[in-house]
């Protein structure tokens, strides 16, 4: 068990207790060590290459034509890539995000690949990933890679911002307020003009390892300057609390299926979003 100041930040899957669970809430982030076995690994592999060669219809690049790599991302494959449905249903992910959540009943609430291959130069830039869901409540996201990834090419999370205030989400690569009306929430602060100011976290991870993170950690990475790339699975899991919030404009991903089926404010009961943990 990793710590820092006498608290744990980086766990063994096989070690976290009441004091792993209270590191997560203070922090709103969690490191854990081998979530995966080999084998899951593998099939993670193989989903995520799957993937790549047949993109679905929420597949998006989000870096430039003119960056040397690419840093591409596609959303809620779990129905169709057998391998996710299975770690994401059935591997300890959801144990742990129960355990990190602390209460019962929690659902799956979607996927998410990223890779960014060698040489990348695109950074995911600093932002929270609860302003662009169509959900209100709580949620965990696993950020798990299945490639090596040294702490310089790892996701960066800013500890303790998950108490908020919501931030003013943006288009990664041109910066729009395409979700909230420009002046309608705060907008984040510089923090790469003055990291030392922020207690960032980032991991040197191995494949089948975990970054825990709430919905409103504020985080982003680097680009990738090295020769290997970087895929990574992301499994994201709702709170007891979580319930259906429709907005005015197309969420990221989107969930156009349950309009009209799950009502406004009521609990995330559907198909798509299966009981776990």
């Amino acid at each position: 068990m990793a710590m820092t100041n006498g608290h744990p930040v980086s766990v063994g899957v096989d070690e976290i207790d009441g004091e792993a669970v209270a590191a997560y809430h203070r922090d709103g982030l969690l490191h854990v060590r081998g979530l995966l076995s080999p084998e899951q690994v593998e099939a993670a592999r193989a989903g995520i290459d799957r993937v790549l060669d047949e993109p679905g219809p929420l597949h998006q690049r989000a870096s430039g034509v003119d960056d040397p790599g690419a840093f591409v991302e596609d959303f809620r494959r779990w129905r169709d890539i057998p391998e996710f449905a299975d770690l994401a249903l059935r591997s300890l992910a959801p144990q742990v995000a129960r355990l990190l959540l602390g209460e019962s009943p929690i659902r799956f609430y979607h996927d998410h690949v990223l890779v960014k291959e060698g040489q990348t130069r695109q950074r995911t830039p600093w932002h929270q990933d609860q302003p662009y869901y169509n959900v209100d409540g709580h949620g965990t996201s696993a950020w798990i890679p299945v490639d090596p990834i040294p702490d310089g090419g790892c996701l960066e999370l800013v500890a303790g911002s998950h108490d908020g205030p919501w931030k003013m989400p943006r288009t990664f690569l041109d910066g729009k307020a395409k979700w909230f009306p420009e002046g309608s929430l705060e907008e984040l602060p510089d923090i790469e003009g003055d990291r030392s100011a922020y207690d960032i976290r980032r991991f040197e991870m191995a494949p089948g390892d975990a970054i825990f993170f709430d919905f409103l950690t504020v985080h982003g990475a680097p680009g990738f300057p090295y020769a290997a790339r970087r895929r990574v699975l992301s499994l994201r899991y709702l709170a007891a609390d979580a319930v259906h919030a429709p907005r005015d404009w197309v969420t990221s991903p989107p969930f156009e299926d349950i309009l009209g089926i799950v009502p406004a404010g009521a609990p995330m009961d559907h198909p798509l979003f299966p009981v776990v943990g």
